[in-house]
């Protein structure tokens, strides 16, 4: 604790005041009725592949709504909030389906893949995502949840990876405090195996469950969990993802790049198509030129910021997170940097999948035991404990930035880390069984509705509304551009956009 404040009172206050957080938020638009909607990406909210706030992610009925690099959280929260009031102004009488895990879903099949146009760089973005379907299946694309990003002035890229190292051994407190998804529409495990119990009709539910999105349900792959990444250096880093992004991996072989008609099954054989196929809790990023390899820029440029992707939606907060969550997340990243981290190895980073798993799962289990050293410690003794050494940082930075937002996001979550039943998976669970018969559709379709109510119900100007329909104007403007100046077949592009060198500095 001391050394921690030590390095604590090191750190510059223009650092701290250059703290920089944004937010991408993903939503599946649902129908009235709690089914996944069927239409294509509104025309009104622009271009899906150019648009600065408004995309698609997996599915064409999956939005992504990205804010800028805040130092304010208020003023994060408040873009983010217009970004909402825009999207609800423009998909009739759809809704924003409020929790991260989907609504009742559709075949495999059926489930319609984000399309971004004709150019090279569009096709390129629908084919991975083809390639998703056939590795992992539609459904588990459905999953929707929030990205926090973050940045600090003046860190290196040891810095970062010995934040990155920490938060993977911690994050368990994150998916426990704020953890949102115990329970899932049926329709999501058709036909899988799921060791999930049966609350009523088609709900699932595992009793002391926080988060069936990042377990074994969730963003998982066999495939992937034969990757021990290390976060030891960039250098390390790289090297990993690297073999994983060029090393021909048999099964995906076997799908084969296209298929017998032509149509593209997958962008690459290789164990990862592109980058973003990595599934982690936590990536390093950097902002990337027009057709560079974020792998690259990492190695050229280094890391700029954290992307954090362990965070459910919050059902109960309009915008899926509240500002003083953010500051947790401020808060336990802080710690993460400013706390001893020493190097990971094969052995750690497998039990620290097995907390997840464990945490996910059976979080809100009394008495709970993770894997920490050699031995064991409950969930509930580790997290008071590093909530305990996050209060000087509270301080800290209300000292530095004013005012008592900070201590009292701190105080928040040193009451909550003791008491489980107030928090949000028990919450979801306690509120479907005290109004909603224990239905998950019924629960989140209501939330749902009351969340479109609210947005639509906020202020909103004309000034607001022309700023945002001239960016959709832009957009739009910017997709017939690039499709315009597009001179190379499609396979040539591929080839070269996926070629070896292209990952090296």
């Amino acid at each position: 604790m001391t050394r921690l404040k030590d390095r604590l009172q090191a750190l510059p206050a223009a650092a701290l005041k250059g703290m920089r957080r944004g937010v991408e938020k993903e939503s599946l638009r649902a129908r009235q009725d709690g089914a996944l909607a069927a239409t294509p990406h509104p025309a009104a909210l622009g271009s899906a592949l150019t648009h600065p706030h408004i995309t698609t992610d997996y599915s064409e009925a999956q939005l992504e709504l990205i804010t800028g690099a805040h130092l304010d959280i208020d003023a994060c929260v408040e873009q983010l909030t217009q970004i909402h009031q825009y999207v609800y102004r423009h998909i009739g009488d759809e809704m924003l389906w409020v929790a991260s895990m989907p609504c009742g879903l559709p075949p495999d099949e059926s489930i319609p893949i984000g399309f971004y146009g004709r150019s090279n760089v569009g096709r390129a973005k629908s084919v991975y995502r083809v390639g998703l379907g056939h590795r992992y299946g539609r459904r588990m694309q459905t999953i929707s949840g929030i990205h926090y990003n973050w940045s600090l002035p003046g860190l290196s890229n040891d810095d970062y990876f010995g934040l990155i190292r920490n938060f993977r051994r911690h994050a368990f407190l994150l998916l426990y405090l704020f953890g949102a998804s115990p329970a899932v529409c049926g329709s999501f495990v058709a036909g899988r195996e799921h060791g999930l119990q049966t609350l009523q009709g088609n709900t699932l539910y595992l009793p002391h469950a926080t988060s069936l999105r990042m377990g074994r349900l969730g963003y998982q792959s066999d495939a992937q969990a034969s990757l021990a990444v290390s976060y030891n250096s960039l250098q390390s880093y790289g090297a990993s993802l690297q073999d994983a992004l060029t090393q021909p991996y048999p099964p995906y072989e076997a799908i084969g790049i296209r298929n017998p008609g032509g149509d593209y099954n997958q962008l690459a054989t290789s164990l990862l198509q592109i980058e973003n196929e990595f599934y982690g809790t936590i990536r390093p990023k950097r902002v990337i030129f027009p057709g560079e390899r974020p792998l690259h820029a990492l190695r050229e440029r280094g890391v700029e910021y954290v992307e954090v992707r362990c965070m459910d939606l919050d059902p109960f907060v309009p915008v899926g997170i509240e500002s003083a969550t953010m500051r947790f997340i401020d808060l336990f990243l802080m710690h993460c940097l400013l706390s001893d981290s020493p190097p990971d190895t094969p052995h750690e980073i497998a039990a620290l999948g097995r907390n997840q798993h464990r945490t996910a799962a059976r979080g809100r289990e009394h008495g709970l035991k993770l894997e920490r050293g050699d031995g064991e410690v409950t969930l509930v003794e580790w997290g008071a404990k590093i909530v305990d050494e996050i209060e000087p940082l509270a301080e800290t930075l209300d000292a530095t930035l004013g005012g008592r937002a900070y201590r009292d996001a701190w105080k928040a979550a040193s009451r909550a880390v003791t008491d489980a039943d107030s928090l949000p998976s028990a919450r979801v669970l306690a509120t479907m069984h005290k109004d909603f018969d224990n239905s998950y559709v019924r629960f989140t379709r209501a939330q749902s509705v009351q969340t479109r109510n609210t947005m639509l119900g906020l202020p909103w100007t004309a000034a607001l509304q022309e700023q945002f329909e001239a960016m959709a104007r832009e957009s739009v403007l910017e997709q017939r551009r690039i499709e315009s100046d597009d001179t190379m077949p499609f396979e040539i592009y591929r080839q070269e956009y996926l070629a070896p060198r292209r990952l090296a500095v």
